[in-house]
């Protein structure tokens, strides 16, 4: 590299200066992002530097190192450096070590000076740019930023070898102010300016009953840990577990996202199966109409893997009974919380034919744990209720956010008992909160429907329903199948039909409104 030296200055005048450069300036203001008005009071600090400071009534602080000032007397010597030009002396045998790094921390330049003199440190730099530069003399050390025109236009030679970072330039600045989230930026370099905006802390409101739409997770017990449980056998898409309710072994298959991690709290989908199928058969099996895809097309509109998903087993002719199945659900839920992190507020459950009557009747007792269901095509037989009561297990008053998709042409389950039975039974407690936070009877509002022998289908949301508690009325002129499309002779559904559903998507979107 080229090096630039004017006349030696006398070492008598050199013993007379001090040297007067701030190792840095750190200026900032801190903003608030939703409406750009300042933020006053906001703590800031320095974390590896110890410093702090808060913002005046413009959002504004500052950070600046004390100016360094040497004394030939008392010193090794003194230097000083004003627009890239370095002036020096030392006393004794201490030399001036000159060191220049990019502003990636790459080293760029090293050199060492004996005696006194000037140095022109834009003049050893080969490539136009803003640079550190790092003078040490005895035991005193200042890092100087400025510009260099370089001797020629280009990058920095790519066989250079720097590998020397400037680390101990940096720091991490820290922002708090209550009311907004905190913040924490990673500074490479504090010479710098920065303008900050700081997010509004959004109080979440809260209710005697449920949450608010779009509420914060609340972690299950299983967050942080490894799972205790012992699988009973691995199968294609998951795990099978048992679990003894009442002095009965219950089973029950567990599918985790490949990306499942255990500090993340996961919503949690109970998929239900119908009669003559089995909880198997979402996760292992020939597909078939009923079971085309791993629960009913849940898990494969799962993008980012935010659910688990699990499929309790029926009792052993493959059907639901009654109570004792309500509380295999309960503890299976339970068990969920204790051993994968789970959200506990975003639990959800679904299921066609039989399973969509267990469902329903897991929805009149259990409205504190699950936060929404989707039927298709429920009906209210051959399937037990909860009885109003103050048991565990006893129908309660409370609401639940409920989804409907029903065929007009359903020669097994009534479309009309879904609509005239279920339906009400749902909405005579989802009706908007009064002002004592009591819900109200919203069933007298009926839902639009799809016309006789009308292709397509129509999706009615109930308007005087609370918005917490929604309620979705699906209704197609198809058969007792649950993947409806709008498309072709409905007779002639296969297991390859269902990828043409509107109604996978339509339930994940419901879902996912909470």
């Amino acid at each position: 590299m080229g090096k630039s030296f004017s006349a030696l200055l006398s070492a008598a005048f050199l013993a007379t200066m001090c040297g007067t450069a701030s190792a840095y300036t750190l200026k900032g203001t801190v903003t608030a992002s939703s409406d750009g008005k300042a933020i006053q009071d906001a703590d800031v600090k320095l974390l590896k530097r110890n410093k702090a400071t808060t913002t005046d009534e413009q959002g504004k602080f500052t950070f600046e190192e004390a100016t360094t000032h040497l004394n030939a007397a008392r010193s090794a010597g003194s230097f000083s450096m004003h627009n890239g030009v370095l002036n020096f002396a030392q006393n004794g045998n201490s030399p001036v070590q000159v060191k220049i790094f990019d502003m990636f921390g790459n080293q760029v330049f090293a050199q060492t000076f004996q005696g006194a003199g000037t140095v022109d440190l834009n003049s050893v730099i080969e490539a136009q740019g803003t640079y550190m530069a790092r003078v040490k003399l005895g035991s005193t050390q200042e890092t100087f930023r400025f510009n260099a025109s370089g001797n020629f236009s280009g990058y920095v030679k790519q066989n250079r070898q720097a590998l020397l970072k400037l680390d101990s330039d940096a720091d991490t600045l820290s922002i708090a102010k209550e009311g907004y989230d905190s913040l924490k930026i990673f500074l490479p370099t504090l010479d710098t300016t920065l303008n900050i905006k700081l997010n509004e802390v959004v109080s979440e409101q809260t209710y005697a009953f449920g949450y608010a739409l779009g509420n914060t997770p609340r972690p299950s017990k299983g967050c942080g840990k490894a799972s205790s449980l012992k699988s009973n056998r691995k199968v294609e898409n998951g795990e099978q577990f048992s679990l003894n309710v009442g002095g009965k072994n219950r089973t029950f298959f567990i599918t985790l996202p490949k990306n499942y991690d255990n500090t993340k709290p996961h919503k949690l989908l109970i998929a239900n199966h119908c009669m003559g199928s089995k909880a198997e058969d979402f996760v292992h099996h020939s597909p078939d109409y009923d079971h085309p895809t791993p629960y009913y097309g849940q898990q494969q509109l799962d993008k980012n893997g935010d659910y688990i998903f699990v499929a309790p087993q029926g009792n052993d002719n493959g059907t639901w009974n009654g109570k004792d199945d309500h509380q295999f659900v309960d503890e299976m839920i339970t068990t969920m919380f204790d051993n994968y992190c789970v959200d506990t507020t975003r639990v959800f459950a679904t299921g066609f034919s039989f399973g969509a009557m267990f469902t329903n009747s897991l929805a009149q007792d259990m409205q504190e744990r699950l936060r929404a269901v989707a039927v298709y095509a429920v009906a209210d037989y051959n399937i037990w209720l909860p009885s109003a009561g103050t048991g565990r297990y006893d129908a309660k008053d409370l609401p639940i956010a409920w989804m409907l998709v029903h065929g007009k042409g359903d020669g097994t389950c009534d479309y009309n008992r879904a609509k005239n039975s279920a339906l009400p039974r749902i909405l005579k407690r989802n009706g908007k909160a009064d002002a004592n936070g009591k819900f109200t009877d919203a069933s007298s509002e009926k839902p639009e429907e799809i016309g006789n022998n009308q292709a397509g289908h129509v999706c009615y949301d109930f308007k005087n329903v609370d918005p917490r508690f929604p309620v979705k009325f699906c209704s197609w002129n198809g058969p007792h199948r649950w993947p409806a499309h709008d498309e072709g002779d409905y007779s002639n559904y296969n297991s390859n039909s269902w990828n043409k559903s509107w109604v996978p998507q339509t339930v994940h979107e419901f879902f996912e409104q909470f």
